[in-house]
């Protein structure tokens, strides 16, 4: 029988095993950083954020508790390449180990332009990029939705391209960042808020130019899966010409800058006003060769009828041309009437809708601030004020 070998120091328990863990772990990985992919993001209902960080190799659970996260004011949604800090934290009873979070950023240049092709190369493959998914545009929009920041200047030139080009359209803005951690979820939520609404007929995402971390937020698979399965049409215009995000690729069209989207939104109400007198010339035109071509005719008929040996036959055949006649240059005038009323209304109608008729009239447009003041309450009587007729603006 062999002989038991004594052991020559005490085995440890497991408490005993997991608190040398736990001590060895807390104390070499406090204030750390880490880069990876957020998945699995959950709240629970006390207000901690749940995720795990990860990457093709390994998996990090991680926490946020509430005090934090509201301080931090994040939003987190599965896919997001961040960098986490914090201190690495072993939980006995579970035998596991997590990251309790700290800080939250977003990735850097590297890693983000990694993860845009990866992204992108995804979905194509899925088919979002394919123009039959692609919808049409409304040709004569009556409320455009943009998705977008209300302090930014994408938003102010969309809004003024829009009062220029076509002023029969009302704006809505769904605000929202365009930058930072927040920004995607917020972009998300303003897409499919116009998509359930229906409140719209066509929705502009879009921000200014910048870098890739600044434009990160529409290259967000989040984004691009509002995108792809917002129930209207939709254009993104997202940075300057050369600058390409993912939910372009997505969008039903890509507009280069936030003017191109307004100009691709929206005709032109100054080509529409001379279609419409074009129009309104041609129908003119039609009407008055019908009408003679109908005088034409009868006249032809009226003559044939002079062959006609007995006088009887040749005079009730004149009254009935004369009846055909009176019927057909009557319900020609009718029809001329009405569609000169018609067209003349519509062009009354687009006249009204200029911006700058008042001014043509005598009035004058006030400004403050770059903005044009049309209430009482949007006047500040302490700041500069500019006022504008029709062939001259001054400060005052």
């Amino acid at each position: 029988m062999a002989e038991q070998i004594p052991f020559l120091f005490d085995i440890p328990t497991v408490t005993q095993l997991t608190d040398q863990i736990k001590s060895l772990l807390e104390k070499n990985f406090m204030d750390i950083l880490v880069e990876g992919e957020a998945s699995n993001v959950k709240q629970s209902a006390n207000g901690h954020i749940y995720f795990t960080l990860k990457d093709s190799g390994a998996q990090l659970p991680c926490v946020i508790w509430r005090s934090t996260a509201q301080r931090l004011g994040i939003q987190l949604t599965d896919g997001q390449q961040i960098v986490v800090g914090g201190d690495i934290q072993v939980y006995a009873p579970h035998g596991r180990y997590q990251m309790i979070v700290t800080l939250v950023q977003q990735a850097g240049i590297g890693k983000l332009q990694q993860a845009f092709e990866e992204l992108k190369a995804k979905l194509k493959a899925e088919g979002l990029f394919e123009d039959i998914h692609k919808r049409a545009l409304p040709k004569f929009p009556q409320t455009i939705g943009v998705v977008t920041s209300k302090t930014t200047a994408a938003f102010q030139d969309i809004r003024s391209t829009l009062e220029k080009r076509w002023p029969l359209a009302k704006v809505k803005l769904y605000h929202a960042s365009v930058q930072g951690i927040n920004a995607a979820p917020e972009i998300v939520k303003g897409i499919e808020y116009f998509s359930r609404e229906k409140n719209v007929d066509l929705v502009i995402i879009s921000r200014g130019g910048g870098s890739l971390e600044d434009l990160w937020p529409f290259n967000e698979e989040a984004v691009a899966r509002a995108v792809f399965e917002c129930e209207l049409p939709l254009i993104s215009a997202v940075g300057h010409e050369v600058d390409f995000s993912i939910s372009d690729f997505v969008a039903d069209l890509r507009a280069a800058t936030p003017t191109q989207a307004a100009v691709l939104a929206t005709p032109d109400i100054n080509e529409v006003r001379m279609n419409l007198e074009d129009l309104y010339r041609r129908v003119e035109l039609n009407t008055k060769g019908m009408v003679q071509y109908y005088k034409d005719r009868v006249g032809a008929l009226a003559r044939s009828h002079a062959l006609l040996a007995v006088q009887q036959k040749m005079a009730q055949a004149r009254a009935n041309i004369k009846n055909m006649k009176d019927r057909i240059s009557h319900r020609t005038s009718l029809q001329i009437n009405e569609r000169r009323t018609a067209l003349t209304s519509l062009l009354h109608r687009l006249d009204k809708q200029d911006p700058n008729e008042p001014l043509e009239k005598g009035f004058v447009r006030v400004w403050q601030d770059g903005k044009w003041i049309r209430q009482a309450g949007s006047f500040t009587e302490k700041a500069p004020v500019e006022l504008q007729w029709k062939d001259k603006r001054i400060e005052i």
